[in-house]
Parts: structure tokens; C-alpha cells; sequence
């Protein structure tokens, strides 16, 4: 299984981002994650890369958004409002969801 950060040069987030991941995937009994930077629309658009940090297991998006591919921040919901960090508890259960269904 391959977990991976996307996230686009000079990202504001993607220090937090990755300590986050590896620390979310741990809890879930995961190891290892590639950290992959996004430079291109092109690569965007192969990739399905709606925003940065996005958080991937075998290339499906833990938090799939409808829209077109876009180098650009993203936005997550967050109980104290739009953040650009998933919850640790949020990431935690989008990782267990989908382990179940692999």
C-alpha cells in the first residue's frame, strides 16, 4: 500500500503536513509515505491533484473533492473552521475507511 503527500513547491503547509501523515499512519498501523511535489498542471491532472497537501493512499485521495485538477492551497473543514490541515482524528478515520476497502 502507498501512502503519499502531494503538495505544491513552497507550500505553507507541508512541513505540518507530512509530520501529520506519518503521525495519522502510524496510528493506523501504516508505515512508510512518499512525499511528492506537484510542479505542473500536466502533472496535476495525471496525478488527480485537487489542491496542497493532499493526502493519498494507492493514488485515491483521503478526501475527494469534485472539481478539475489545480496547482493551488486547499481547504479542509476542520471543527474550529476552514483549515489548511485535516484534523489528526479526521485523517486517522479517512485512512481506516480506506483500508477497509482495500
Amino acid at each position: 500500500m502507498g501512502a503519499e503527500l502531494l503538495t505544491i513547491p513552497e507550500c505553507p503547509h507541508a512541513a505540518a503536513a507530512q509530520q501529520l501523515f506519518e503521525r495519522a499512519l502510524r496510528l493506523a498501523g501504516v508505515s512508510g509515505m512518499v512525499h511528492l511535489v506537484v510542479d505542473s498542471e500536466e502533472e496535476a491532472a495525471s496525478l488527480g491533484f485537487h489542491g496542497s497537501p493532499t493526502f493519498q493512499l494507492d493514488g485515491q485521495d483521503l478526501f475527494p473533492v469534485l472539481g478539475e485538477p489545480a496547482l493551488s492551497c486547499r481547504i479542509y473543514p476542520t471543527i474550529d473552521g476552514p483549515r489548511g490541515l485535516p484534523q489528526l482524528e479526521s485523517l486517522r478515520t479517512a485512512i481506516q475507511e480506506k483500508l477497509k476497502g482495500i
